[in-house]
């Protein structure tokens, strides 16, 4: 082998490793969490109750009827970073899949026990929990339902706000729904959960991670 070719392998393999180098000390960048429409029905009553137990409302003896859930996650900019002090909004339908909305025509019943709507802030690391319930879905019109969703809104001073809904993994209903299915594959992903038992037994959890963008 000549002194040239020796040359220009050196040379290649340095570029090499420097281009490794440089993407190892590059920031990861994830993607930001899709955004999906508020809908008609985001609250526009003040309610004494928006604690982070949605199956509960304070003052009542019984609780909301329905499959429990819980849902953590942790709200995070696009290096993974935690964005503490976010403000994060969640509403959804009842079991049923009717909203205590005024709006809502949806025949199906209310739940008086129910809360509905939660607003609390990420802690120093991001993180946020919700207790609630399975939402029910509702029909849209006669060739479309929506599956079962749960409405976020996330809100903090330096980062654009965003709008999005939560999914339930395995529900049939979503391969029809219009909203979900206008998203990109991995998109898709990025809001579909997947829940399993705790450790108790009494809850189904999910986690859903929300990363938001910088203004």
């Amino acid at each position: 082998m000549s002194d040239t070719t020796n040359e220009t392998r050196r040379r290649l393999l340095r570029g090499s490793f420097g281009t490794a180098a440089l993407a190892a000390s590059a920031p990861l960048v994830a993607a930001t969490t899709p955004r999906q429409s508020e809908g008609p029905f985001y609250p526009v009553h003040e309610q004494r109750d928006t604690d982070a137990d949605m199956t509960h409302i304070e003052g009542h003896a019984a609780r909301a009827v329905g499959e429990v859930v819980e849902v953590s996650g942790r709200v995070l900019d696009e290096e993974g970073n935690p964005i503490a002090d976010a403000l994060v909004d969640v509403w959804q339908a009842n079991s049923h899949g009717r909203y205590a909305h005024e709006r809502d025509r949806n025949p199906a019943p209310l739940d008086e026990h129910f809360q509905g709507w939660a607003r609390l802030m990420t802690d120093a690391e991001g993180r946020y929990r919700i207790h609630t319930i399975k939402p029910g879905a509702y029909p849209v019109r006669p060739d479309w339902s929506r599956p079962p969703h749960i409405h976020f809104k996330v809100a903090r001073r330096g980062y654009h706000e965003l709008t999005t809904q939560m999914y339930f993994a395995g529900d049939p209903l979503n391969e029809r729904d219009l909203l979900l299915q206008s998203l990109s594959e991995s998109g898709r992903d990025m809001l579909v959960v997947e829940f399993s038992s705790t450790a108790s037994g009494d809850a189904q959890q999910g986690k859903f991670d929300i990363v938001l963008s910088r203004v």
